[in-house]
C-alpha cells in the first residue's frame, strides 16, 4: 500500500511542478518541438503514476486481481510489497483511480467523435462552396483554393488531408509568402498536431479542476503554431513567414492595440523577427534524453521493492 501512496504522490507532484518550472524555461519559445515533447512525457508520467498507483491498490485490495499481477512473481515480491494490509483504504483508492482512467477514455472518445463530426461538417461545406468537377473524387485534390473575401488558409486533416487557401489570400500573399505558408501548414499535419489538441482538449475538458492538463492544453495549441513556424522559417526564412502571417491576419486587427482572441499572432511574428538562437544539438539531446527519463520515475518506484527482494 505505501507504494500506491507514493505513486500517488508523485503523480500529485508531477502534475503541480510540471506547470509551474515549464513556462518559466528560457528554451522553450526556442525550440518548440523539444518542448512538446517535454509536456507529453510530463502529462505521460502524471497519467503513468496514478495508473499504477490504481494498480496496486487493486491488487492489495482484492486477491484476484493481485494473482492476476503478481502471478508469475516469487512470493519474496508479493510480501515486499505488502499488499496485505489496508485494504479498505486501498479498495476505495483503487476505485477512484479507475474512475479517473474510465472517465479520461470517455473523454478521450468523446473529443475523437467532435473532431470527426467537425471534419465532416467543415468537407461539407467544403464542397458546397468548391463542387466536384467530373470525374474528381473527395479528397483527391490536396490543394483547395475557393473564392473568398477574406485572406485564409487552413490545413484540414484527416485520412485525406487539405490545404484550402482563398483567393484573397493568394492575391495577398507576394513571393515565397504562399509557399512559407504552405509549409506551415505541412508542418502541421506531417507532426500530427490535431492528435497532440485533441488528447490535450479532452484531459482539460474531462478535469477542468486539475492545472496540469488546462496548461497542457494551453501550451499544445501555442507550440504547435511555433513549431510550424520553424517549419517554414527553415526553408523560406524568418521574414517571409513572419511577412505571411502579417497579410493573412492584418484585417482581424490582431495587431493593433486592442487585445483579441488572436492576440497570440503578434508574439510570433515578434519571435521570428528577433531570430534567438537555436540551443546546441547537444543541449537539445539532452533536454530530450532527460524529459524520456520523467516517465521512468513512476516505474522505478513501482518495480524497486520487488527488485529488491529479488535481489
Amino acid at each position: 500500500m505505501l507504494v500506491s501512496l507514493a505513486l500517488l504522490a508523485l503523480g500529485a507532484l508531477t502534475a503541480v511542478v510540471g506547470p509551474r518550472l515549464l513556462p518559466r524555461a528560457d528554451w522553450v519559445e526556442r525550440e518548440p518541438v523539444v518542448a512538446l515533447w517535454v509536456w507529453q512525457c510530463v502529462v505521460g508520467a502524471v497519467l503513468l503514476s496514478f495508473a499504477l498507483s490504481m494498480t496496486f491498490s487493486a491488487a492489495a485490495a482484492w486477491q484476484a486481481v493481485r494473482g492476476h499481477v503478481f502471478a508469475p512473481a516469487p512470493r519474496g515480491v508479493v510480501e515486499a510489497y505488502a499488499l496485505g494490509t489496508h485494504q479498505p483504504w486501498s479498495a476505495a483508492l483503487a476505485v477512484v483511480l479507475a474512475g479517473g482512467g474510465l472517465w479520461t477514455g470517455a473523454m478521450l472518445t468523446r473529443e475523437i467523435r467532435r473532431a470527426a463530426a467537425r471534419r465532416r461538417l467543415r468537407r461539407g461545406e467544403l464542397l458546397v462552396r468548391a463542387p466536384l468537377l467530373p470525374g474528381e473524387e473527395p479528397g483527391e485534390e490536396p490543394l483547395v483554393v475557393l473564392e473568398g473575401e477574406r485572406p485564409d488558409a487552413w490545413w484540414m486533416p484527416g485520412a485525406a488531408p487539405q490545404l484550402v487557401v482563398t483567393t484573397a489570400a493568394l492575391r495577398r500573399l507576394k513571393g515565397r509568402q504562399l509557399d512559407a505558408v504552405l509549409a506551415h501548414e505541412q508542418g502541421h499535419a506531417r507532426a500530427r498536431h490535431d492528435w497532440l489538441l485533441h488528447c490535450s482538449a479532452a484531459l482539460a475538458d474531462g478535469f477542468p479542476g486539475v492545472p496540469v492538463f488546462a496548461a497542457f492544453r494551453a501550451e499544445m495549441h501555442r507550440l504547435v503554431e511555433l513549431a510550424a513556424d520553424d517549419v517554414a522559417s527553415r526553408r523560406f526564412g524568418r521574414l517571409t513567414i513572419a511577412l505571411a502571417l502579417v497579410e493573412l491576419n492584418e484585417h482581424r486587427g490582431v495587431f493593433g492595440p486592442c487585445p483579441t482572441p488572436d492576440s497570440e499572432l503578434p508574439r510570433r511574428v515578434n519571435r521570428l523577427l528577433t531570430a534567438a538562437p537555436r540551443l546546441t544539438a547537444g543541449r537539445r539531446l539532452r533536454l530530450t534524453a532527460a524529459a524520456a527519463l520523467v516517465p521512468v520515475v513512476p516505474l522505478l518506484v513501482a518495480f524497486v521493492p520487488g527488485l529488491s527482494a529479488l535481489g
